[in-house]
């Protein structure tokens, strides 16, 4: 490691414009912001010219600036958003990486831009519009959707004054059939007196072609009785079932995300186009010699599918959460309202609540970062304490709850697999999975090494003290076994014994409530104060091992004030309702879940490590993958680090006070599997992360060693009791 610049913040007279050697400190850190395509200057902190020269800065060569290896420059466009992604720096708080502000949208790139287009721009031809998208679009929903604009038609026909309407039908049945290269214009008409007078061959100064055919009804109507007619005929037997045809396209292609393109469409053409005059609705096919079209374009669409619209958010909230919300209503009211599995079983009830908590889950980790960001950093710290578990919490103290009152120590077991699949999917699988992620894309990531020997030395410290009482009860505790066989037929020989484990509740308990229960309290005390003292030592005494340097984003020309996605009390309002709603979706969760752990073959220790542990987690999966996609796998490791630290020094003791007020089976005796995998987990990160970097081959390594760890979980039989 390089030796420490002594720092020199405290004489530093304002920002400097980053030179190569600022680049290549950005390079050796491997951070290179979370809004690198800002196009912005990084600033940086004056140097001691003694300890950097220019000529180092100058020198085009792979030699950089000893003094730069250790600190990590950030951009970013607000206040707002430099305390976020200062934050997620900080030890104990939630890394975050989408943007709790809305980015100015000049800074967004052309793709981004796209995504949120009302699809009423013309543009240059760009190529040939049959693709696979526009066929899936053609065979899911063209075909029926121009039938059904057909069948109408004949309708309003049929009703005489709706003859315009039917036209404009027969006109978009040919368009929704196959709408990419055309568009739909709302033109200004002509008087219908000047329209009658001027005859059949009239031309259009408008358009500089013949009057559309749609214009001359208005002729024979005379007077606006037939058109307030043919309106109310069209609004009564045209336009509901249009509308609801188009509904259906809508949701159906919005739930898809990549055929968002087609929902737009459909939105539009129901709010705008159907409700328009039918004279006043041009539709035309675009040509690569025709000249702009005049009036407004309210319509025109060339791909039905974009892959990137999983980068679509809606209020600051991803598409996929979005989607997921309706699932959380759909958990509850079928929960609730059909107690007795009269629609549904509790193998289906389980599964949606358990799905039901991905959402959730991003909800609260959005309003957690929301709040720290607009708030000192004594709210942030409380707001991160206070529900930064409290995804895994509700299911837990659920779990045990429904146990206790059923005298079922299955729960228990449940929780305690949770807990230690929660640890090692933390260690093992979550870096590893950044780190090969993120490794197909950069040969080879750095990190900051000093950071996470912090996370490792209290990860030990954690892991210590959790499976100490499990330690001391195997060094005391008595042997008892299920059933015992003797193998050599004779009373002295030797006996084969089944289901042995340790008891400490032999004598009436005498050794677990005079020994182990006071050691357990013991540790549920010291690994909150420790886990306050790491807090201390990170954020306060030694923050400069993390060296973060939020730069000042100035552009010519462009206002950069902060437009929050949720302000304080929004996201306040969303995180109790998330709460509560993440209570009720446990309450289901275990309620249900007693069949499964019941009549399923495979191994409650399973189910425990894989299914409880993990799904609450996939949000902090995803954005460990994002962070590792920008080179930036220090916040990876970070992540996973900081979740299996709080399971072993807040979660845990939260859960044994919890015992002392209400009873539960929960004791802090873990099984032997638990404790050999826990422990080797975290020597082999703490072994992966000694060199401060690492490829894909290691993480390749701890995602392999994940899994033989599930194997194993698979084939074990299940706990005790069971």
């Amino acid at each position: 490691d390089v030796p420490k610049v002594p720092d020199s913040r405290g004489d530093s007279d304002g920002p400097r414009r980053g030179s190569l050697c600022d680049r290549h400190c950005a390079a050796i850190n491997n951070v290179q912001g979370d809004l690198g395509d800002l196009g912005c200057h990084l600033h940086r902190p004056r140097v001691p010219p003694a300890v950097c020269t220019p000529s180092c800065c100058q020198q085009h060569s792979e030699e950089v600036c000893e003094s730069c290896v250790v600190k990590t420059t950030l951009t970013a466009e607000n206040a707002v958003e430099a305390n976020k992604l200062s934050n997620n720096y900080k030890f104990g708080f939630k890394k975050w990486k989408s943007h709790v502000t809305a980015r100015p949208w000049e800074d967004r790139s052309e793709i981004v831009k796209e995504l949120y287009s009302d699809l009423n721009v013309i543009r240059g031809s760009g190529g040939s519009t049959l693709t696979f998208g526009n066929v899936l679009y053609l065979l899911l929903f063209g075909w029926w959707l121009s039938l059904l604009y057909v069948l109408v038609a004949a309708v309003m026909f049929v009703t005489v004054v709706g003859v315009p309407y039917g036209r404009l039908c027969w006109d978009l049945a040919r368009y929704f059939l196959w709408p990419f290269g055309k568009v739909i214009q709302k033109v200004e008409v002509p008087k219908s007196q000047q329209v009658c007078e001027a005859g059949v061959g009239e031309s259009s100064a408008l358009l500089g072609g013949p009057t559309p055919r749609r214009w001359r009804p208005q002729c024979w109507a005379g007077t606006g009785y037939w058109q307030r007619a043919g309106a109310v005929a069209w609004l009564c037997l045209g336009y509901p079932v249009l509308a609801l045809a188009h509904g259906l396209v809508c949701v159906t292609a919005w739930l898809l995300i990549v055929l968002i393109p087609v929902a737009k469409l459909s939105a539009r053409s129901t709010s705008r186009v159907l409700l328009l005059p039918p004279e006043r609705v041009l539709i035309r096919r675009l040509r690569m010699t025709e000249v702009p079209l005049e009036g407004e374009v309210i319509l025109c669409c060339y791909s039905a599918t974009n892959p990137y619209y999983y980068k679509y958010a809606v209020d600051g909230i991803n598409v996929f959460a979005v989607n997921l919300l309706p699932l959380v209503l759909v958990t509850l009211v079928l929960g609730y309202v059909d107690s007795h599995n009269h629609l549904t079983g509790s193998a289906v009830k389980f599964t949606l609540a358990l799905l039901s908590i991905m959402p959730l889950s991003y909800y609260i980790g959005m309003a957690i970062a929301s709040i720290s960001a607009q708030s000192n950093f004594a709210v942030g710290a409380v707001v991160n304490a206070t529900f930064g578990s409290i995804t895994e919490l509700t299911f837990y103290i659920t779990a045990l709850i429904k146990g206790s009152r059923e005298g079922n120590r299955c729960y228990a077991e449940v929780v305690k697999s949770a807990l230690t699949g929660t640890l090692v999917g933390c260690v093992l699988f979550v870096p590893g999975l950044c780190m090969v992620i993120g490794g197909i894309r950069h040969q080879e990531q750095r990190f900051n090494s000093r950071s996470a020997g912090v996370s490792s030395a209290l990860l030990f410290l954690s892991v210590g003290g959790v499976f100490a009482p499990t330690l001391f009860s195997k060094v005391y505790g008595k042997l008892v076994c299920g059933e015992c066989h003797n193998v050599t037929q004779n009373p002295l020989g030797h006996y084969l014994c089944h289901n042995c484990h340790f008891d400490v509740m032999d004598n009436n308990g005498t050794l677990y409530y005079s020994h182990v229960q006071p050691l357990v309290y013991t540790v549920s005390l010291l690994l909150p104060a420790a886990y306050l003292i790491g807090l201390f030592f990170t954020l306060k005494t030694h923050s400069h091992i993390y060296d973060i340097h939020i730069s000042d984003c100035h552009m010519p020309g462009h206002h950069h004030s902060a437009v929050v996605h949720w302000s304080r009390w929004r996201a306040l309002v969303i995180l109790l309702v998330s709460t509560l709603c993440m209570s009720a979706c446990a309450d289901l969760a275990t309620e249900h879940i007693s069949p499964i752990l019941t009549n399923s073959t495979i191994s409650q220790y399973f189910i425990g490590v894989t299914v409880l542990a993990m799904v609450p987690e996939l949000p902090e999966i995803v954005n460990g993958i994002q962070f590792a996609l920008q080179n930036n796998l220090s916040l990876s490791i970070e992540i996973g680090n900081c979740i299996a630290v709080q399971v072993c020094m807040l979660q845990i003791p939260i859960l044994v006070l919890f015992t002392i007020f209400y009873p539960t089976n929960f004791t802090l005796v873990f099984s032997d599997l638990h404790v050999y995998a826990s422990m080797f987990s975290v020597v082999l990160m703490n072994y992966i992360f000694m060199d401060g970097k690492c490829d894909y081959f290691q993480g390749t390594v701890l995602v392999m060693v994940y899994f033989i760890l599930l194997a194993v979980y698979f084939f074990a039989p299940s706990p005790s009791g069971c």
